[in-house]
């Protein structure tokens, strides 16, 4: 496994930064843009947050830094704004006019710095009728009906992690705002802007294509009854011998043939067209993969174009012959995690650094960005 250090710092390179400290969505999107090489200065609070993860295991803050500020306090906004003058962007994730009352909205912060992309994370989104209301993943999803497609017919809906609502819905569709409002901020005529990212409208945007096949009728409005949400038994994963699983996705005819003829299910297996049929065919699957371990199986598949792969566990992935050649996980300070993505040809990107330490770099920071008051307030802060 690839061990990183100091190294190239990616396409952002240049690009800074602030942060005001939260929880979930706001972090990662926030460590995204620190890991394709902006500069990420996060603003922690004092006391901490209330994640409860130790600040030296929180993964998503690597390659930033930390400087510790009461926004409470005051003099406190006018410590961001300081910062905010000579940053690109800013990311918060407070619910609806909480910046604002802080001193730190995005009027303030616009008007000292008028081409700022000011990007905000929030569930609900910044108006609607929900907006002031506290919320979760599990919310977000359910309400835009991506919830109701996960998990097995007649079952409750599987949830996710919080992968689908905070992290895909909320992060990375952040993380596309802030770059467009960013090219938009750095053309002759551009100006800064306010960037409105809900996990209720990504997560409703990334159902695009199943509200397309919604409306052909080649969808069915309810989970584990289609081809691509466990309902199909070419699509889905079986248990083994050992109390295992493994994936298959075999929808193509050729690779669902190769797949076939490797798990040995024989000519009496039902068409696979026949959906009337498709409980017959998924008994069959089942019942064969039942009969050897994952790893007799994996060896089985192995080097063919069946679709089919064994389910990992989180500690087991890192480990798997294909991602160790791509280093897609990577050990720095001891821990492992995933490496930065995507990859990039002209600017590498790398793990730089650990989690930041809540105001460990304030002395760094208010010497690099011109901030001699910084230094002060954070010495005053952390003394």
């Amino acid at each position: 496994m690839a061990t990183t250090g100091r190294g190239p710092q990616g396409p952002l390179t240049g690009v800074r930064v602030v942060e005001l400290a939260g929880i979930g969505p706001g972090p990662f999107a926030a460590m995204l843009l620190a890991d394709l090489g902006a500069d990420v200065v996060r603003v922690d609070r004092p006391g901490g947050s209330v994640i409860g993860v130790e600040p030296a295991f929180d993964l998503t803050n690597r390659n930033k830094r930390s400087v510790l500020v009461d926004l409470k306090a005051e003099g406190g906004a006018g410590q961001v704004l300081d910062l905010v003058e000579r940053a690109d962007v800013l990311i918060e994730g407070y619910r609806p006019g909480v910046a604002e009352r802080l001193g730190v909205g995005p009027d303030a912060c616009l008007e000292r710095n008028p081409r700022l992309v000011y990007g905000r994370m929030t569930g609900w989104g910044q108006d609607g009728p929900l907006a002031e209301r506290a919320g979760h993943d599990i919310g977000y999803i359910a309400l835009t009906g991506t919830l109701s497609m996960i998990g097995r017919s007649g079952e409750p809906p599987t949830v996710p992690a919080n992968l689908v609502g905070d992290y895909a819905g909320g992060s990375l569709y952040l993380v596309v705002g802030v770059l467009a409002a960013l090219q938009h901020a750095r053309t002759p005529d551009g100006t800064g802007q306010v960037v409105d990212a809900a996990i209720v409208d990504g997560a409703a945007h990334l159902a695009t294509m199943i509200h397309g096949m919604l409306a052909a009728g080649s969808w069915q409005d309810r989970r584990g009854s289609n081809i691509l949400d466990g309902g199909c038994p070419f699509y889905g994963s079986y248990a083994t011998s050992d109390g295992e699983y493994m994936a298959v996705g075999a929808l193509e005819p050729r690779f669902y043939e190769e797949f076939t003829r490797l798990l040995g299910l024989g000519e009496k297996a039902p068409d696979r067209n026949d959906l009337g049929r498709w409980d017959e065919l998924r008994a069959l699957v089942a019942d064969r993969f039942s009969t050897r371990t994952r790893a007799e199986w994996t060896e089985v598949f192995e080097g063919s174009d069946a679709c089919v792969a064994p389910v990992l566990s989180l500690r087991e992935a890192p480990d798997h012959p294909h991602l160790a050649a791509r280093s897609t996980y990577v050990e720095h300070g001891g821990l492992t995690q995933p490496a930065p993505a995507p990859r990039f040809s002209a600017t590498p990107v790398s793990v730089r650094s650990g989690p930041a330490l809540p105001g460990a770099d304030t002395e760094a920071v208010a010497e690099e960005w011109g901030l001699p008051g910084l230094l002060t307030t954070g010495k005053e802060t952390t003394g």
